[in-house]
């Protein structure tokens, strides 16, 4: 098709005529942006003043132009003709001003109620990132926009659709039916479900999720997806039913929500879907943590539940070996109950897989003290024992394999030593002593004085001022004085 036959083309919603688009140069492919995309755009924009006066430009700039489409973040002429486009398409859009300016314009150089003319070219897209890591795991494009502005919270009914693909080979297309925050236990991925936490109803959109937030390393054998495998999905919300927020309730309700959640937990816990089950417990904790309760009825209720959902989270990450994060609920347990066994008998598992053997082992001796017989936590102390003692081991063969090397090297060192010093300068005598100024000139040459004890010794000696003196008679090494220095020689392994 040659750039002729690219006819004007009214593309507003309701065909009046507020942009016009007429593609210059056909894109690539059938795909197109959609509201949520990141886009990047080269343009110029002019008047429609018969001069088609230029008041801006990217190009001039040399800068691609990126912003987020149907966010607002540009005229609205832009958010509709951008989105029809395709990569690598060029195409001139006539805005009419009320789908740019408007009536106030953008002095000094868009008057009031201007046409303007803008060519653009658009190079590339990506998705919204909506993970909450901010990640790149999850991204999404909208394709159709929801109703109204509500979103599904924790615990509400939701309905949606969903097709799953792995490359070009769809694998799952069903409706179904759960509760937001368990999407898990209907064979929902993470990524899907978090999407769908952040869609209204009716809204439909295409997601591109990374394994990690899809079927991970372990893949889904049943069907064919292999191990870290990237996948995508369309989805629509067909309809949701907002669950009560924790801040709608009084202390009564959230303590019939903390017992609802605490069940469920425990139920999944038995069916070994340790990380729902975690989700369920820290529910009760959200509920609880902060409240204020006066009647001591509800008092007690709300400890009982704190008490229990700190410990069955601890339990659930000792399943799922997130060491740290098991003791860190012991320690919030004790702080409910100080004499819990269980509390005690997790914090000290989680110290043994942490290698503490010093802290498992008090741990361990704490449960004894309240529960003498227990036997899992004597054969805790036993085992953090053998560990005390091979770390021993280990150390003393280390230091052993340090100094065995020192000793080898300084053992080299000295075999590359002659072994006899005197033997290079030959045996002393009074030769060597010719030309010597006497002790008492020497003092005298330096500035120093002559130590009187030196002198009587030159007087005894019978040194005289010529280097033809008799040789000095031996004299006694001085005893050593004193210089102060001295001598140198598994238990509780269900829920609450």
């Amino acid at each position: 098709m040659t750039q002729n036959e690219f006819q004007p083309t009214d593309i507003t919603p309701n065909k009046d005529g507020g942009v016009i688009k007429q593609i210059i140069k056909e894109g690539e492919g059938n795909d197109s942006p959609v509201p949520g995309d990141k886009v990047k755009v080269h343009y110029v924009g002019t008047l429609d003043d018969g001069a088609e006066t230029q008041f801006d430009s990217s190009r001039d700039r040399g800068e691609q132009f990126e912003f987020d489409l149907g966010k607002g973040s540009v005229i609205k002429a832009w958010d509709i003709g951008v989105a029809t486009m395709k990569k690598g398409e060029i195409a001139k859009l006539t805005c009419k001003p009320e789908y740019a300016y408007g009536a106030t314009g953008a002095p000094p150089k868009i008057p009031a109620n201007a046409t303007l003319i803008f060519e653009v070219e658009l190079f590339e897209w990506k998705g919204e990132d909506i993970s909450e890591e901010e990640d790149g795991s999850i991204i999404r494009h909208i394709t159709t926009k929801g109703k109204g502005y509500k979103n599904p919270n924790d615990n509400a009914l939701v309905k949606i659709h969903y097709v799953g693909r792995y490359k070009e080979n769809v694998f799952e297309d069903r409706e179904v039916e759960f509760t937001m925050g368990e999407g898990d236990a209907q064979g929902i991925v993470e990524g899907v479900e978090e999407a769908a936490k952040k869609m209204k109803e009716g809204e439909k959109c295409r997601l591109d999720v990374k394994a990690i937030r899809a079927y991970g390393s372990q893949g889904k054998p049943e069907f064919n997806i292999p191990p870290d495998a990237d996948l995508h999905y369309d989805v629509e919300m067909l309809h949701f039913e907002k669950a009560k927020d924790s801040w709608e309730m009084d202390i009564k309700e959230k303590l019939q929500q903390a017992e609802v959640s605490k069940s469920k937990g425990t139920k999944y816990f038995k069916e070994e879907n340790f990380k729902l089950a975690c989700k369920c417990y820290e529910k009760v904790i959200k509920y609880l943590e902060f409240e204020t309760v006066t009647e001591e009825d509800d008092k007690a209720k709300r400890r009982e539940l704190m008490l229990a959902a700190h410990l069955n989270v601890a339990m659930c990450k000792l399943k799922t070996k997130e060491w740290y994060d098991s003791k860190k609920h012991c320690e919030k347990a004790l702080e409910f109950d100080p004499n819990n066994v269980k509390g005690f008998f997790r914090k000290a598992q989680a110290e043994y897989e942490l290698k503490d053997w010093k802290e498992s082992k008090a741990d361990y001796q704490k449960v004894l003290e309240l529960e003498p017989a227990n036997k899992a936590a004597k054969n805790g102390v036993l085992k953090c024992e053998q560990q005390e003692k091979k770390d021993k081991e280990r150390e003393k063969k280390l230091y052993q394999g340090i100094f065995s090397k020192m000793a080898k090297e300084n053992q080299a060192k000295e075999s590359e030593r002659p072994q006899d010093g005197f033997a290079e300068i030959g045996e002393w005598d009074n030769s060597m002593a010719r030309g010597m100024l006497p002790l008492d000139r020497e003092c005298e040459a330096f500035g120093e004085k002559m130590p009187e004890r030196a002198v009587s010794d030159t007087c005894a000696n019978g040194l005289v001022e010529n280097d033809k003196q008799e040789t000095p008679k031996e004299s006694k090494p001085e005893p050593a004085s004193a210089n102060g220095e001295t001598e140198s020689k598994p238990e509780g392994d269900t829920p609450v």
